[in-house]
């Protein structure tokens, strides 16, 4: 066999050792299912085998889940029996599993995910070794789906629902003890020990039939029960509440689990796998899976990465600016073992930001992720100064000073004097195109930029912009910096803001322009948070901060001259930046009040800048809002693709949601344009230019995109760099 290896020891006992070959993970494809069908028939039809343990043969854990790539080939553009047959393989092959007249025990040693979890819970006994970093859980919602291997069934009839809700809705993973207390695994053992637990229960009396197949068996709160029914009442309430019915994957969760308990598990498990498919096909879910997990994965392993040079080893880096975000790239270094110097003006302002890293380690240690021998270790890699000589021998140079192209200029001078000929520096400007802040470099080959999302340590995408001149050497290095501090890169060409501080920005500004046309600010950030977008419009732009805004918009203006238009969401920036002293989040004081206690309250002086005179509106008004804030975002997306500043509309959807937290449920900015069809957009875009100006008009490519229906997926393809 391919995927397993099945021998039968003294006792009778067969050991399946799980192990995908060519894999540094085990995943569930086709081929693992019709091999795991056909060692179920060998272990039921053959005398000699009393009972089986299933164990993977990989240290990096049980299995991850299903090879979702597989799947979705398998069931996109299928028959709709064909589809079904496709989504109920697993379902079909781990109920055989359970039901074969003989025990069957799984030894976990790593992390067990999605479908993985689910062949464990279709085994008779689980038995996970004590370790904190193995991950039992069901994460299929976080990439819009459903568990579609029985999960959505046994977890609850084990835990029970209300247990079961958090982690099926929320995809969140337990830890062997707690897997321990709520049923969820029978024994926790020291690691290298699963496999022997797991005999000495086959040995022993063990059961071979599942608790859901005894006659008269209920789930203590299941549908029908006094304790159940708020559950489900609850559920409903809770899905709204935080989803604001974006996501058909938790309602699909919930309805397969409300249906699925007033059942036998043979029907049980139908149920499932129609909700799988159902909620499947749904374009939008489609679309989520391919961004979230297909092209997350392909970039975080370098898909973007020019073919042709050696990987570059980054043993040291410097990082000029000692702020928040100089801090956090330093800390982030440090966590995977960089030497890093950190540079600020003074060595108070330096070891201020070194402070930060400190902090951000000591909640590593408070919550048990980390000893205090390692934090202090990693701590010991960063180097707080002022001193520039302490640059030499840096393979990389990370600028992360002021949005000032004076300032800029002078610390690349400085640092350059520093550094070999084969170092790369990079600039975490914001919005300064890239090819104009090299014009002080020496190397301009060399120099590029390395575009990081605040807080650095939280967010998961580098935005890296390669200037006019700036080598396909030079990326392959940045690339290699990015992959090796554990985040994912996209590429991009120059231009002002590039792509996700340019989309980005008009979320916010389209906010502001509704504040400035007397939409009262409650409303504004009530519609926003229904858009999906992790914060309201207002509230983010306090965030980013206003005097940064505003300090991006007056250099912005000071280089565009006269071909800078004024907008009312300018005015009312500099209105609250200038004349009120309201920088957002950061003195709080911004859109909205901060307090002490951690509170906010929208500000109350808003009202004699601009007096509300929309206090409400209507469900059609509500939805042609949610439009303005996306619509906005899609057409910037769509001009970045005709100036060419990005030509892939994989690097697009993973950059709008991974770095500016483009609603998630639409897998991207992009995909977001093709599942409404590029036509109804376009017809969209037009009527809101006509009402409320011309930053909604569809550029030229859209119009011919829609002259001739095609997507920006069907024109570009995948995973191209822009060129």
């Amino acid at each position: 066999m391919k995927n397993f290896n099945l021998n039968i020891d003294d006792s009778q006992i067969a050991l399946i050792e799980f192990n995908v070959p060519e894999k540094s993970m085990n995943t569930i494809s086709k081929s693992v299912m019709l091999e795991l069908e056909e060692i179920v028939e060998n272990i039921k039809n053959d005398e000699k085998i009393k009972g089986a343990v299933i164990f993977s043969g990989k240290e990096s854990g049980f299995c991850a889940g299903a090879d979702l790539e597989e799947i979705s080939s398998n069931m996109v553009g299928a028959s709709l029996e064909d589809a079904f047959k496709a989504a109920f393989m697993l379902n079909a092959t781990l109920r055989k599993l359970e039901t074969c007249g003989k025990p069957i025990a799984c030894a976990i040693e790593g992390l067990a995910l999605g479908g993985g979890l689910e062949i464990a819970l279709a085994c008779h006994y689980r038995v996970v070794a004590n370790d904190d970093k193995i991950q039992l859980g069901l994460p299929e919602c976080k990439v819009g789906l459903i568990p579609g291997g029985g999960g959505t069934q046994r977890l609850p009839r084990l835990m029970g629902v209300q247990n079961a809700a958090g982690y099926l809705l929320e995809g969140k993973s337990m830890k062997p003890q707690d897997a321990l207390k709520f049923g969820v695994v029978n024994e926790v053992v020291e690691k290298g020990k699963t496999i022997e637990a797991c005999e000495k229960w086959l040995l022993s009396s063990p059961k071979s039939t599942q608790v859901w197949d005894d006659k008269g068996y209920r789930v203590k709160d299941g549908p029908f029960t006094p304790a159940g029914i708020m559950n489900f009442i609850g559920g409903n309430a809770m899905i709204a509440g935080k989803t604001y019915g974006n996501y058909p994957a938790q309602v699909a969760i919930l309805s397969s689990v409300y249906e699925g308990l007033q059942v036998p598990m043979d029907a049980a498990l139908r149920i499932e796998s129609r909700y799988f498919l159902k909620n499947f096909m749904n374009p939008q879910t489609q679309s989520m899976v391919r961004t979230l997990f297909v092209s997350s994965q392909a970039l975080s392993k370098g898909a973007n990465r020019p073919k042709g040079y050696d990987k570059y080893d980054i043993k040291k880096v410097t990082v000029l600016g000692a702020g928040m975000m100089g801090a956090g790239i330093a800390y982030s270094q440090a966590m995977v073992g960089i030497e890093t110097i950190l540079i600020d003006q003074t060595q108070e302002a330096a070891e201020k930001g070194k402070a930060h890293c400190a902090d951000l380690l000591k909640k590593q240690v408070s919550r048990r992720k980390m000893t205090q021998e390692k934090a202090d270790g990693i701590l010991a890699l960063i180097t707080a100064t002022t001193d520039y000589s302490h640059i030499k021998g840096s393979d990389l140079v990370v600028e992360a000073v002021f949005e000032n192209r004076e300032i800029k200029a002078d610390v690349t001078k400085r640092a350059e004097a520093q550094l070999a000929e084969t170092a790369v520096f990079g600039s975490n400007t914001s919005t300064l195109p890239i090819t104009g802040l090299a014009e002080a470099s020496v190397r301009p080959d060399n120099f590029i930029g390395i575009h990081f999302f605040s807080p650095v340590e939280k967010m998961p995408l580098v935005e890296i912009i390669m200037g006019e001149k700036t080598t396909d050497e030079t990326l392959a290095k940045s690339i290699d910096y990015v992959l090796k501090i554990k985040k994912t890169p996209i590429v991009v060409n120059d231009a002002r803001g590039f792509y996700t501080s340019r989309c980005f920005s008009t979320y916010v500004q389209e906010g502001i322009e509704m504040l400035a046309e007397g939409y009262a600010p409650i409303l504004i950030e009530n519609v926003g948070r229904m858009t999906g977008m992790p914060v309201a419009p207002l509230a983010m732009s306090d965030e980013v901060a206003l005097d940064l805004a505003y300090k991006i918009q007056t250099q912005t203006k000071k280089d565009l001259g006269d071909k800078w238009e004024q907008t009312p969401a300018a005015d009312m920036i500099e209105t609250m930046v200038v004349k009120n002293e309201r920088f957002g989040r950061k003195n709080k004081k911004g859109f909205y009040d901060y307090h002490d206690d951690g509170s906010k309250n929208i500000w109350a002086g808003l009202a004699d800048i601009v007096k509300p005179t929309k206090l409400e509106a209507g469900p059609q008004e509500v939805q042609e809002m949610k439009n303005r804030l996306l619509y906005r975002q899609g057409i910037e997306a769509a001009r970045c693709f005709e100036e060419g500043v990005i030509t892939d509309p994989v690097q697009a959807d993973i950059g709008s949601i991974f770095g500016w937290g483009f609603a998630p449920y639409h897998g991207g900015a992009i995909s977001m344009i093709d599942n409404i069809g590029i036509q109804k957009f376009v017809t969209a875009c037009d009527a809101l230019a006509d009402k409320y100006g011309e930053r909604f008009r569809p550029n030229a490519l859209l119009r011919d995109m829609a002259a001739k229906n095609e997507g920006f997926y069907q024109k570009y393809g995948q995973l191209k760099r822009a060129a």
